[in-house]
């Protein structure tokens, strides 16, 4: 059987229980990064919650995001209102184990809003916050969402989970700056019709797909899966080993391999932020067994104009994998 690889988008990142490619130098290009600072400046977003543009009726709210994933989120809804840093705005640092220089505290002071992911993957921001912005209002992805230290962090593949972090954004926002609070509220509309296509594609997925397996060299995607009603045929073992950024045994690779083999498993989500011998092997199995593999990231990568799109592009090749047609 003819093997098929559904290609998103390959972009080095952040490093997990493997080892990961480092290109800081490209990713700096690609972000538009001076000197040695990983965070970047929005004062709108990029994507298509911007169009039409309209005018900020008062001063914009300083706003400082930890990770790029919900930077780009918060600068869709903060728009002309909100000058928005995002302080990891380059996929080559790991927010796990990110040691902050004087300069990204600096970068907290002043502000009047921070968000955060939580759940511990950024736990240096929420440190940076309360003793740099103590008075800042601050949204945690893991608070809004009940989501505890410890359970899978990656909470911006969770559709309903961006809904509630874009609410409680909207809605900070316009506490501190009641007169744009009516410019907020429009910007949270825009986004939720820019999120549309995710929603119904998300659907469509669902309702043709619904059921069939996957297989995961890590943890980032199971949300979007659980959304998509994909059951997750991973090996426990492995799934717990890459959870806790630990190597899994032999013997969880091997019931991976085997389940792979045996076709058990519809479609492998591959990490291309991941490189090590595992996963490459956990691919080639996959490829030799003539089954789909679609490539994620664990951040929006460059090209993207928009979160949404980002998302969207990764949900369209799963859908031809799984043999939707979209």
């Amino acid at each position: 059987m003819v093997m098929e690889t559904v290609i998103v988008f390959v972009v080095t990142g952040l490093l997990s229980l493997l080892h990961r490619t480092h290109v800081a130098t490209a990713m700096a290009l690609a972000v538009g990064l001076t000197g040695c600072s990983s965070s970047q400046t929005h004062t709108a977003g990029s994507g298509s919650a911007t169009k039409p543009p309209a005018p900020c009726p008062t001063a914009p709210v300083s706003v400082v995001v930890s990770v790029d994933q919900w930077g780009d989120i918060v600068s869709e809804l903060g728009g002309a209102c909100a000058n928005v840093k995002t302080v990891l705005a380059s996929s080559s640092v790991d927010p796990h184990d990110y040691e902050p220089s004087p300069a990204d505290a600096a970068s907290f002071t002043g502000a009047a809003l921070v968000v955060v992911n939580g759940a511990g993957y950024d736990a240096w921001a929420s440190k940076l916050a309360a003793s740099s912005a103590p008075s800042a209002h601050l949204v945690s992805a893991a608070a809004a969402t009940k989501t505890p230290d410890g359970a899978n962090p990656h909470l911006w593949y969770q559709p309903a989970a961006v809904n509630t972090v874009a609410d409680a954004v909207t809605s900070e926002l316009s506490k501190i700056s009641p007169r744009a609070a009516d410019y907020f509220g429009q910007r949270r509309a825009q986004f939720t019709t820019a999120m549309n296509p995710n929603v119904n594609l998300i659907a469509k997925i669902k309702n043709a797909a619904g059921g069939k397996s996957y297989g995961a060299t890590e943890t980032l995607f199971d949300y979007q899966a659980q959304a998509l009603n994909l059951v997750n045929k991973t090996p426990d073992g492995y799934q717990r080993a890459t959870a806790n950024e630990s190597d899994p045994s032999p013997a969880d690779i091997s019931a991976f391999l085997k389940a792979l083999a045996g076709k058990q498993i519809d479609v492998l989500i591959y990490n291309t932020q991941t490189e090590g011998s595992i996963p490459e092997q956990i691919r080639s199995a996959a490829q030799q067994a003539g089954g789909p593999v679609v490539n994620v990231t664990e951040t929006v990568p460059p090209g993207q104009t928009s979160f949404e799109a980002w998302q969207y592009s990764q949900l369209v090749a799963l859908g031809k994998a799984l043999g939707v047609p979209v």
